[in-house]
């Protein structure tokens, strides 16, 4: 019976109901690197952390790959249970939850999206505007590709509200734009979605931030798609 809910639910939101997975899908890829906004003076142990996160992410695929987020998640959990009230660990660790339930898969991956949930929705109880609104990226991307009731927690109303919140953090950036451009061609929103993915095209991309180029050209091509 949960399978079938499971598979129901994918079709309704937008994922691959053949493989019967949580697909966190490029939207949330991409959100997980705009998360990167790590100062490497960082007292918290964050930035080694997600320095080996960014190689494993996109530096290895497969049962490998998933099998060292098993061990960055361990990591993650164990940081934040020592830095409870630490918006900047929680938020890492929401990252790399997040990250290790796409590279799992399956029903498994609802727990470990739930468990990335929680630990992102208390970073912005912490700190609303930390990491420069990475927290609501990727939480609003979590929102939007997530099975919806009665599987897990999907939700495309509170996907567009935590992704509208991030720009309002950083209005400028070449992400949170994009991420919503996607968000709002999905609803069916092609108007604005043009709008947004332009202004993806045209911002400025963050000193040292490789991944903001790399999604500048995902708002071409999206634009290009939308026109």
């Amino acid at each position: 019976m949960q399978v079938r809910y499971f598979a129901e639910a994918c079709r309704r939101r937008r994922l691959v109901p053949a493989r019967l997975h949580v697909v966190l899908c490029a939207a949330l890829i991409g959100a997980l690197s705009s998360a990167l906004a790590w100062a490497d003076a960082s007292p918290d142990g964050v930035y080694p952390l997600m320095s080996r996160w960014g190689n494993v992410e996109y530096g290895m695929q497969g049962a490998a790959q998933e099998k060292a987020l098993a061990s960055l998640a361990e990591e993650a959990d164990a940081l934040a249970e020592a830095h409870p009230d630490n918006a900047h660990v929680l938020t890492a660790e929401g990252v790399i939850l997040a990250s290790y339930a796409k590279a799992k898969g399956g029903l498994g991956a609802l727990d470990l999206a739930t468990r990335a949930r929680k630990a992102l929705e208390r970073a912005i109880e912490l700190d609303p505007r930390g990491d420069d609104g990475a927290a609501y990226v990727t939480l609003g991307a979590l929102y939007d590709r997530a099975p919806g009731w009665p599987v897990s927690f999907g939700d495309d109303d509170k996907a567009g509200e935590l992704l509208s919140r991030a720009l309002e953090i950083r209005g400028d950036g070449i992400d949170t734009h994009y991420f919503y451009a996607t968000y709002l061609r999905d609803e069916g929103r092609r108007a604005e979605a043009r709008r947004h993915a332009q202004q993806a095209v045209d911002g400025q991309a963050r000193e040292g931030r490789d991944s903001d180029e790399a999604l500048r050209e995902k708002a071409r091509r999206l634009l290009d798609e939308l026109s």
